[in-house]
């Protein structure tokens, strides 16, 4: 089984683009899953269904929901592969662009849009930077010149991806993504596996439920500003 994720930040048109791009993959016969991480709720789901797409879903709810989708990815690999799929799309919350859910050896792709200003793609840490592809939407509502900056600046974030316009709208861009996605390597497990890049491996207060705020309940691993030099 072809193995894809799919990050990106909230509300670029993931689904809308994964959805357009299966529809690619489905015409030529093949069968297609997705697994829809989310943090606290989700409609995704809905939608897939309603595309006639087996969705399996996953809500991390008081968990990171990167840390979440590595605890759980391996477990989807079985659920795809039980299921006969040919291809299983892990689409990702994105919520936090520090983190990546990106995997050693399994393709990865990430989504990002036009209008959230032409720097956006230099602010943007791993998700971006270590991705395979690098899909940029909504470009049609932004000038010629508008898209080439930014175009320019996602390649100077990661000169190695691939950059791929594609409207979730109209689906103009999806056959390219789907003809990378028939090319990605077939994964059975990814017991043992590495991410591309480690995570926040320490834990702060925070992390673990506390809602105080001030010195005397901030405990473990926590990072303090300085002002003008001097810490406060």
């Amino acid at each position: 089984m072809r193995v894809v994720t799919v990050a990106g930040p909230p509300s670029v048109g993931k689904t809308s683009v994964v959805i357009k791009t299966i529809k690619s993959l489905t015409a030529g016969g093949t069968k297609v899953g997705v697994v829809k991480f989310d943090a606290l709720s989700t409609s995704d789901d809905e939608i897939y269904a309603a595309a006639v797409i087996p969705v399996a879903t996953g809500l991390s709810g008081s968990v990171c929901p990167d840390h979440f989708f590595v605890s759980n990815i391996d477990d989807c690999i079985a659920w795809g592969r039980d299921a006969g799929f040919d291809v299983l799309m892990a689409e990702s919350a994105g919520l936090c662009c520090r983190c990546s859910p990106h995997i050693k050896g399994v393709t990865a792709a990430c989504v990002v849009d036009c209008l959230s200003g032409i720097h956006t793609p230099r602010k943007i840490g791993p998700m971006l930077r270590l991705a395979d592809l690098v899909l940029i939407t909504k470009g049609d509502i932004v000038s010629q010149a508008e898209r080439e900056v930014f175009s320019h600046n996602v390649a100077a974030a990661n000169p190695d991806a691939d950059i791929l316009f594609v409207n979730g709208m109209t689906g103009q861009g999806s056959m390219a993504f789907a003809a990378a996605v028939r090319k990605a390597p077939h994964i059975e497990t990814l017991e043992g596996g590495r991410l591309r890049f480690p995570m926040p491996s320490a834990v702060c207060p925070y992390c673990i439920g506390e809602t105080a705020i001030g010195r005397d309940y901030q405990r473990g691993n926590v990072r303090k500003m300085t002002f003008d030099g001097a810490a406060v």
